[in-house]
């Protein structure tokens, strides 16, 4: 470990004590190997316990293009309903299992609650009628509260593992072969991460001595006024005191529709372009793909400017656009136009999702605030699968105009919103400067005068 590590360690046992430093790197070389090493080892369990949740939650949509709602003797909007009621528990749910997360660490509670889910799928495969599915839905949804939507990756692979299941020639329909293989997968794989995740950062294996107190100078360094800092929730309820707290919840509401849309109905858009179910499942790949791809794209030049609000905004455009066109055409006679329009759908639903709770975590200092606000926000994004599920109704099928210009209108307001914030923020940022006769941003400011937020005179925004 180089000598600027053992400076940034030093750094980190100061503000244990109290001493203000700011977020200033000062050996950014022994940084990139931390970050490296955490990318490495943590990151790709994370990435597959987050693509089996996706996995599990978004295959309803590909089953029914396999006529699982025909087998279970679905009558009238009972899809829809049963869509709707697998997201109510999610905002009633979420605020306490992240406080139980913030106790037990998210290396325990994560591993269980992807157990749970997992076999919930499997009981999925064993249901003969919609009130046994509407039962093991119901308590599914208990268990993803605290996970995003469906990512990209795991929707592209969803429609591809499909594309091969659907092949299976036997007496069981292929939907429940899907349930089967989802289900038993995600439940092997948590007993894995139970047994591999760390439970801190001070609890890793592969980390040094030094390596871990740089790794607690970053935590401070990175908005945390105190790392590991007991949760108490008269503080935490502190952020919404906050009137952007307000506007980012807003913003949350704005993107759960299209992202619950495109997760959910993807399928059913595609199919309209009047292919068979293999080829439906087959050609909601491409989509996904070059989705997660402009995701990838959007975070790393996000966190390569050190901003947030733009890169918001455009990945609320993209779907924007596709469900314009989707909706405006004849869909027949322009497959490929069509199409493309899937592409757009898909390129900016996640991406939003993934800033904004980037956005909000770099701007509350405050740990406990941060889960209640995290734990509010992400599940009212899913939430709003309650609002897709119902404007896809089976009477407006297979064109869906009035649950397109509504998914549309919602993306609009979200960029509006995303840019109106974000512009708020570097007036703020501009003021504060011109008032103190200096020029700083966040990085400037002394991590123990973050935790009090926008009342602190030296509080700078991170954009």
């Amino acid at each position: 470990m180089s000598s600027g590590a053992g400076a940034e360690a030093e750094a980190g046992h100061k503000m244990g004590t109290g001493e203000q430093v700011t977020a200033r790197v000062l050996d950014p070389a022994a940084e990139r190997a931390l970050c490296r090493k955490f990318d490495f080892r943590i990151l790709p369990v994370l990435a597959v316990m987050y693509l089996f949740n996706a996995l599990d939650k978004g295959n309803l949509g590909n089953a029914k293009t396999d006529k699982f709602d025909v087998d279970l003797g679905f009558k009238g909007n009972q899809y829809n309903i049963l869509l709707s009621v697998f997201y109510v528990p999610y905002v009633l749910a979420a605020p306490p299992i992240g406080m139980v997360g913030k106790k037990f660490g998210p290396s325990r509670v994560l591993p269980v609650l992807m157990f749970s889910f997992g076999s919930m799928t499997l009981l999925g495969a064993a249901c003969h009628n919609w009130g046994g599915l509407m039962t093991g839905t119901a308590l599914l949804a208990r268990r993803l509260a605290v996970f995003y939507a469906a990512s990209n990756i795991a929707n592209a692979f969803s429609g591809l593992l499909a594309f091969g299941v659907f092949q299976i020639h036997s007496s069981l329909p292929g939907w429940r072969y899907l349930f089967l293989i989802e289900g038993a997968c995600t439940v092997c794989f948590s007993a894995f991460a139970f047994w591999y995740l760390p439970q801190s950062a001070s609890r890793a294996q592969f980390l040094g001595a030094e390596e871990k107190e740089l790794a607690f100078f970053r935590m401070q360094t990175d908005s945390s006024s105190v790392v590991d800092e007991a949760f108490v929730l008269r503080d935490a309820l502190g952020v919404f005191r906050m009137p952007v707290a307000w506007a980012w919840l807003a913003i949350e509401v704005c993107l759960g529709v299209p992202l619950q849309s495109v997760a959910l109905f993807l399928p059913q858009i595609v199919q309209r372009l009047g292919y068979d179910t293999v080829k439906t499942n087959l050609y909601t790949v491409a989509p996904n793909i070059t989705g997660a791809v402009m995701l990838l794209l959007l975070a790393f030049t996000s966190d390569l400017t050190r901003l947030r609000f733009p890169f918001i905004a455009l990945g609320f455009c993209f779907p924007l656009i596709g469900f314009i066109i989707y909706a405006s055409i004849d869909v027949l006679s322009s497959k490929h136009l069509a199409y493309f329009a899937t592409f757009l759908m898909c390129w900016g639903t996640s991406a939003p999702s993934v800033l904004l709770s980037t956005w909000y975590n770099n701007n509350v200092a405050h740990e406990g605030r941060r889960v209640l606000l995290t734990s509010v926000g992400v599940p009212l994004a899913n939430m709003m699968g309650i609002v897709s599920s119902n404007i896809f109704r089976e009477q407006d099928k297979p064109d869906y105009i009035p649950a397109l210009i509504t998914t549309a209108c919602f993306g609009a307001v979200g960029a509006l919103l995303a840019a109106g914030l974000g512009a708020y923020m570097v007036w703020d940022n501009k003021r504060r400067n011109r008032t103190q006769g200096v020029y700083m941003d966040a990085r400037d400011v002394p991590t123990m005068l973050l935790k009090e937020g926008p009342k602190a005179p030296e509080f700078r925004w991170i954009l």
